[in-house]
């Protein structure tokens, strides 16, 4: 198949921003608070150095060992991983990532902070929420933010820095109530931890404008932007 081109990433980037704004606008908030993740999963170095050059300088990744040839290649971008974090992969996403959006337990998040210290590294990091309660989705138990453990690994990170919440809607479906939902949590849980929590990393491609009406500051953006991943492509 043939691979997008940075004139064609270029306006599409264009044309998602302004779809973006106008819902900014609409829920009374500053578009510049919105931030796009290219979504790059599945798709060759090529690409991604096209979308660079359409002007995106974020790019979001699932998979660690997926994204390390392509942040090696591009390192001048900031790079966030998007999907499930083993682990077993702590060291390698502290040292690579500039944004980790999965964290899903509070031993992971002491995992990371441990190898970001190890690693001279202060990646920002998101609790991944199932919100949605699908038990094929990765994250906290919404209930779990209130556990007193929880609480103290997000206030007592030495280099990461924990700085909001994120989920994923169901497909299908009005995604609003979720996006909704993660914000009230994101709300109680800067109280109890007493720290600010910024950042709502909430919609993709086909509810990024209602994920924006409803808060989100980071929208992880892939088919809108490079049409559909490559057959094989992850």
């Amino acid at each position: 198949m043939d691979l997008p081109t940075v004139d064609q990433i270029a306006a599409r980037a264009a044309a998602v921003r302004r779809t973006l704004d106008e819902a900014a606008a609409r829920a009374g908030r500053d578009p510049a608070g919105v931030r796009i993740v290219a979504i790059t999963k599945g798709w060759p170095i090529e690409v991604c150095r096209a979308a660079r050059d359409a002007g995106l300088t974020a790019l979001g990744e699932n998979r660690v060992q997926e994204a390390l040839p392509k942040v090696a290649a591009l390192p001048d971008l900031a790079w966030h991983l998007v999907g499930h974090l083993q682990s077993n992969k702590a060291r390698a996403a502290a040292a690579a990532f500039a944004w980790i959006h999965s964290v899903d337990s509070a031993a992971l998040l002491r995992r990371l902070d441990a190898a970001a210290h190890d690693a001279g590294s202060r990646p920002r990091a998101l609790l991944q929420v199932n919100v949605t309660g699908e038990a094929t989705k990765s994250g906290f138990d919404p209930r779990a933010l209130a556990d007193a453990a929880v609480v103290a690994a997000v206030r007592d990170t030495r280099s990461i820095e924990v700085v909001g919440l994120m989920t994923i809607a169901a497909a299908g479906g009005d995604p609003r109530p979720a996006f909704t939902r993660l914000r009230g949590l994101r709300d109680e849980l800067e109280q109890r931890a007493g720290i600010a929590l910024p950042e709502l990393s909430m919609g993709m491609s086909g509810d990024a404008a209602i994920a924006v009406e409803e808060g989100a500051t980071v929208v992880r953006i892939g088919t809108a932007l490079f049409g559909a991943r490559p057959a094989g492509g992850g």
